[in-house]
């Protein structure tokens, strides 16, 4: 069982094996060679990741074999193979063997002095990037010098994207109560689930997840309406009278996370909830999306592993949202309020975060919030369709909406005309959700897609 700690996976950051690949015999510049290793070796400790390097150099099949089981020892999330003087390519069949995930060729630049060639790096990482290609094995490439800032940002994302596909593996997502009624498309049929990412599909039932939130002793419940209050959140139409069962449905879906080993999850909380309840659980929803927590709502499993992914990327919170309305030049995305703070106006500011009854169902607690303005997006979603997972990934830029809409409420301007590309995304059967994350990743998103072999609309 987990402790009350965030403890997911997505939220710890990988540790690297970094392998470098020697020669059996001299070649080309040795002193360079060493020169460069030495520089990588004095960066490596500024990545913030742990790294980890085996004790010896791979130079053939059976020192290849000892370092990558050091590296199992050391339960890496990622390897890095540097070869800062060319080395044997009949290597990377064996690598390719012992680490299905994908691999991270890093190759360092020549000596710019002097007329002979001084490593052949990026050829000997060609080559091994030629030969992982026609095996079928993913691999992401980083090239330059150690001390280089483009080189630096490419490292840590490749480092970010190799341990993601490899953590999807044993990703555990819960799925509370199935998909709200008439959305089959949000459904998760775990084999394709698993076939698609390697994820593992638990399911539990609304009447399971009640006896959690009637399960919780007042203590728990006090103590966490007394957290709630401090957080400073305003009502709108709301009480601190309806703060206890907020509290408790983010209480038992946060013991889902922890009781259930779960990486991500999703609930149905529609129509029953509020009836069962008196109560909606955005307001909790919110707090754990704020918190690091991979989790959506009206059963979208696709949508929780969107949060999910983009966690272990490192790119922040993940907000799921309808896609409204959209013109030549914008998109309206908005939601039933259940938005990470975060990425909200701050609080006592115009659209700053609220708590307030669902604005069609008036009961509480909703989080009432205004994605704030001026902000760079991306708007992207995995998705299932025709027994296969595919991926889109726009990026664009808040601003203040034309009007106030209830709930979550945020308008994207995006550079291309959006009309086109919602109609290829509703033949390509994507659900009506999307997902948004601050900052423009949507080329990072598709170097992930390739690794997976998921297609890109």
């Amino acid at each position: 069982m987990r402790t009350a700690e965030l403890q997911t996976m997505n939220n710890n950051l990988p540790k690297v094996g970094v392998i470098f690949i020697g020669r059996r015999r001299p070649g080309f510049d040795m002193e360079w060679g060493k020169h460069t290793e030495a520089r990588v070796r004095a960066w490596l400790p500024k990545t913030g990741f742990a790294i980890f390097e085996p004790s010896e150099k791979a130079i053939d099949d059976a020192s290849l074999r000892r370092a990558m089981a050091q590296c199992d020892a050391q339960k890496v999330d990622a390897i890095v193979v540097l070869q800062t003087t060319m080395g044997d390519g009949r290597l990377a069949p064996t690598l390719a063997q012992l680490w299905p995930a994908p691999l991270i060729l890093w190759a360092t630049p020549e000596n710019q002095h002097g007329d002979m060639i001084s490593s052949c790096s990026l050829v000997g990482a060609h080559c091994w990037a030629s030969v992982l290609r026609q095996m079928g094995h993913a691999f992401e490439l980083v090239y330059g010098d150690p001390d280089a800032a483009a080189t630096q940002r490419t490292f840590s994302e490749a480092v970010h994207l190799a341990a993601t596909v490899r953590r999807l593996k044993t990703v555990r997502l819960g799925v509370i109560g199935g998909q709200a009624p008439g959305y089959f498309a949000m459904s998760a049929d775990p084999f394709v689930v698993h076939r698609g990412t390697g994820a593992q599909v638990q399911t539990y039932s609304l009447v399971e997840f009640g006896d959690v939130v009637n399960g919780l002793g007042q203590d728990a419940v006090a103590a966490d309406v007394a957290k709630v209050k401090a957080l400073g959140y305003p009502h709108k139409d709301t009480t601190d009278d309806d703060l206890p069962m907020a509290s408790r449905l983010y209480l038992a879906m946060k013991s889902f996370f922890e009781s259930e080993n779960l990486d991500a999850l999703t609930i149905r909380e529609w129509p029953e909830m509020p009836n069962v309840f008196g109560q909606w659980p955005y307001f909790g929803v919110a707090r754990l999306a704020d918190e690091g927590r991979a989790i959506g709502i009206e059963g979208d499993a696709d949508g929780a592993l969107c949060a999910w992914i983009v966690e272990s990327l490192g790119l922040g919170r993940c907000y799921l949202s309808d896609w409204l309305e959209h013109d030549e030049k914008t998109v309206t995305l908005w939601h039933g309020g259940a938005a990470p703070a975060s990425l909200c106006e701050p609080v006592g500011k115009p659209g700053g975060p609220r708590i307030a009854k669902h604005f069609n169902i008036k009961k509480p607690a909703v989080f009432e919030a205004t994605i704030r303005a001026d902000m760079p997006i991306t708007v992207y979603r995995f998705w299932r369709c025709d027994g296969k997972y595919l991926l889109t990934a726009r990026e664009g830029e808040t601003i203040k909406p034309k009007r106030h809409l209830m709930a979550t409420n945020a308008l994207a301007r995006m550079p291309d005309d959006p009309r086109a590309w919602f109609e290829d995304l509703c033949h390509a059967g994507m659900p009506h959700h999307v997902a948004v994350a601050q900052g423009h990743h949507a080329a990072f998103l598709k170097r992930l897609a390739r690794a997976l072999h998921i297609q890109i609309i």
